[in-house]
């Protein structure tokens, strides 16, 4: 869990970064990054 926790946040201040730095498709990607490891993270708390 906390790897999951430590990828997610990753993806968050990469998301930020591209965010800031205008580059919209690396933004939209690593907001996908983000949500796999939110998945991942609820399924592995529902076992």
């Amino acid at each position: 869990m906390k790897e999951l926790i430590k990828l997610y946040e990753t993806a968050k201040k990469n998301a930020l970064n591209f965010m800031n730095n205008g580059q919209l498709n690396a933004y939209f990607d690593a907001l996908i990054e983000m949500n796999y490891y939110k998945n991942l993270m609820v399924a592995v708390q529902t076992n």
